[in-house]
């Protein structure tokens, strides 16, 4: 069973209030009376109400100076605690029951401050950050070079632009504009330090720009727009269940670390023009993997605090990602992404 342990600490005044909150969320939990004139509950709750609990805590005790609550996840608890339609805990008795989908795809989420907390390290621009941007570019793109892709692999694994990407989607989906203008600073100079990284491998080590890992990231296709899409929603998914971040990192990264260091790369070696088509397949995946996160939280059931205000900023991602598609099929059209055009483009540079 995915659950956790609460623990909630308050003044002894207001347990009479904290008991009418608590059956809402929680069939067990038991009180014990701390030092200082605390009281002290600990309560298992099903992962899936655990949000609301927070929620409603909050707005009830969070100008108390005393009142702190800690989460735990817990492995097993016996006996088990089984849930039916006919048992689940109702915030409100007005509200229709939410429908099977709901519970399938709500059932397992970790709570809104429990991403949080997951991304609240990996959202500020620091040396660690810096240094695993650069590092990770680097062995992407010496990996494309080469033309090894498990290298690349061991790249996505470092996932450094994992916790701004995150932290963009998350922003936007509950209406977090402190953490939106961090996470898009931090995702903004991670992509800065790694086109840096890849210019100079471009600079100092010697490429041939037909090598099919480095050029498969010049040219644009629906089945890129395809696999960023899916990344962005497969990455929400795990992420928001708790998963591996390394597993989380791979989703992510193979549709921007690539991209990002043979831009770097093609532009450090003279091949401006498929390094700016790199660049276009880096933008077209971070609106595909934004638009796929906000919509995946939002199926997930996490909260918005403004309807309007995500619904706008999904629409205009939406709008943005019309917009280079169409760029994209017109390329296309034209010729001025096919294969062959790019063949004599670098036979002319060469």
């Amino acid at each position: 069973m995915s659950a956790r342990l609460v623990h909630i600490y308050l003044p002894d005044s207001q347990i009479g209030r904290l008991e009418e909150i608590l059956p809402r969320h929680t069939r067990r939990y038991w009180r014990e009376t701390v030092p200082g004139g605390q009281e002290k509950y600990s309560c298992i709750v099903q992962q899936r109400y655990t949000e609301r609990l927070l929620e409603e805590l909050e707005n009830a005790f969070d100008a108390l100076d005393s009142f702190t609550v800690c989460v735990m996840k817990l492995e097993a608890v016996m006996p088990p605690v089984h849930e039916t339609s006919d048992t689940e805990l109702l915030l409100d008795r007005d509200l229709p029951p939410p429908n099977a989908l709901e519970r399938f795809f709500s059932r397992d989420r970790l709570s809104t401050d429990e991403l949080y907390e997951d991304i609240e390290e990996s959202i500020h621009v620091r040396p660690s950050y810096l240094l695993t941007v650069g590092l990770s570019a680097i062995i992407a793109g010496l990996g494309m070079r080469s033309g090894q892709t498990a290298v690349v692999i061991g790249a996505m694994i470092i996932a450094p632009l994992l916790g701004p990407t995150m932290g963009l989607a998350l922003a936007a989906t509950v209406g977090n504009s402190k953490l939106g203008k961090q996470s898009a600073f931090t995702l903004g100079i991670g992509c800065l330090v790694a086109v840096l990284a890849g210019w100079v491998i471009g600079q100092l080590v010697a490429i041939d720009p037909l090598v099919p890992e480095l050029r498969n990231r010049t040219a644009v296709q629906l089945s890129d727009v395809a696999l960023a899409l899916a990344c962005g929603a497969a990455g929400v998914l795990a992420f928001s269940r708790g998963a591996s971040l390394a597993l989380v990192g791979v989703m992510i990264a193979v549709a921007l670390v690539p991209p990002l260091a043979a831009a770097g790369i093609y532009t450090g070696a003279g091949y401006l023009v498929a390094g700016a088509n790199a660049m276009f397949l880096f933008v077209v995946n971070l609106v595909c993997v934004n638009v796929a996160g906000i919509a995946m939280f939002l199926i997930q059931g996490l909260p918005p605090k403004s309807w309007r205000l995500t619904g706008g900023i999904l629409a205009i991602w939406a709008f943005v990602l019309i917009a280079l598609t169409s760029m994209m099929a017109g390329r296309i059209f034209l010729g001025w992404g096919s294969w062959d055009a790019l063949l004599s483009y670098f036979g002319e540079i060469g």
